[in-house]
């Protein structure tokens, strides 16, 4: 299945499906370079990991901002430009996080970087959506999607690997990487969407789109909520409850995360081009559902081998749940607002799990890490579930014409 996508690609697809990927991929190694090491900067600027990991909930909070801002810029100018643009903002903030110099401007920083970060994911889904044939929507769906475990990954080899040699503030200087490599790439390689014209974006209305599809903007933020509950609930706080529950060292946390993360690559790679035949929403539900028996032995595992099969095991029906998800909102998406809306409504789906690690860090300082993560995950699988069985399905629709 996944085989026939490829088929029959253009050097022009390639590149924009290479630079949607990796632009995600960078995106994401700046954000999870952090969740590595909540506890050093606590200890550094004398506070609680509560409140540094409220770092991670000023990301998720400005995400929607920057989606809007980068995507009405995408809407009006052209994916390309704005998508260079953007990867060079959410750099150069991420690069900064290695020089603040006390907890205020850490926050203040923080929460900068979710503005460049919000932005990336929607632009990039709209401009390989647009370039690609209809039957290669699933696949590529999936690779885009992978980018976020592929970040992860990279951020967990650069913690076991040179944390102990250059400190948490020494992590953040890889943050400029993007900028140095992928915008030459997307300057040299990477043309305009097929799909975008100047002249009709420029006469069209973000709020007059959104009023005319309200009620479809209102049921997709509050299934991106369940959707980023999920995500961030499993993901963002595992590497600490390994550190603080199970007492691991570095390498070993990062060993783990580095395989949860190519478990969750594989599933990415390995769902989403089931949703070219299966359907959207049905394969979105199952993997979603997949998850449940999974939560035990990863939340409650008695030894290593346990909690490392059970984090590959979750992670990979959580991703690849989550990599139907850039075809399925593109798909859905009104044809003159497409840099705007899928990325919007999935970024204030943020917004409102922006929430989600404190109040897991809340539930583990009252019980424990393993209730915390199983508790969250559980729950937000059986609403995402839900959530998706009712909404409609737009699989291979024509994105030139779909309003």
């Amino acid at each position: 299945m996944a085989f026939a996508a490829l088929r029959g690609w253009t050097p022009v697809q390639k590149h924009v499906v290479t630079a949607s990927y990796l632009g995600w991929t960078l995106d994401a190694l700046d954000f999870f370079l952090l969740t590595f090491v909540f506890t050093d900067v606590a200890a550094e600027f004398h506070t609680s990991v509560l409140v540094v990991a409220t770092a991670s909930s000023l990301t998720l909070i400005f995400r929607p901002l920057g989606a809007f801002i980068f995507g009405r810029l995408a809407d009006n100018y052209g994916r390309r430009p704005i998508l260079m643009v953007n990867i060079a903002v959410y750099s150069l903030l991420s690069f900064s996080t290695a020089f603040v110099p006390n907890l205020s401007t850490f926050l203040i920083v923080r929460a900068l970087f979710g503005i460049g970060m919000g932005g990336v994911w929607g632009i990039g889904s709209s401009l390989a959506m647009e370039t690609v044939r209809p039957e290669s929507r699933g696949f590529v769906s999936g690779l885009l999607q992978s980018g976020y475990c592929s970040g992860y990954i990279i951020a967990s080899i650069v913690f076991g690997a040179l944390y102990v040699h250059i400190g948490w503030r020494g992590m953040f200087l890889v943050g400029i990487v993007p900028a140095f490599l992928l915008i030459p790439y997307v300057w040299v390689t990477v043309p305009e969407s097929p799909l975008f014209n100047r002249a009709k974006a420029k006469g069209s209305s973000i709020f007059k789109v959104l009023r005319e599809h309200w009620r479809l903007t209102l049921y997709v933020v509050l299934m991106m909520t369940c959707y980023n509950c999920f995500s961030h609930g499993t993901g963002d706080l595992y590497p600490t409850f390994l550190r603080t529950q199970h007492h691991l060292v570095p390498a070993q946390v990062g060993t783990i995360a580095v395989l949860f993360n190519i478990a969750g690559v594989l599933g990415c790679w390995f769902v989403a081009p089931l949703s070219q035949h299966f359907g959207r929403r049905r394969t979105m539900i199952v993997g979603a559902l997949l998850v449940i028996p999974c939560v035990y032995i990863w939340a409650f595992g008695s030894t290593l081998t346990l909690l490392t099969i059970g984090a590959m095991l979750v992670n990979f029906f959580v991703q690849g749940s989550w990599s139907v998800i850039p075809a399925h909102l593109n798909e859905l998406s009104p044809r003159e607002a497409r840099g705007t809306f899928p990325g919007t409504v999935y970024q204030l789906g943020n917004l409102f799990a922006s929430y989600i690690v404190p109040a897991q860090t809340i539930i583990a300082q009252h019980y424990s890490y393993g209730v915390a993560l199983a508790s969250v995950t559980v729950a937000a699988a059986v609403a995402v579930s839900l959530l998706v069985w009712g909404c409609r399905e737009a699989k291979n629709v024509d994105l030139a014409h779909t309003a």
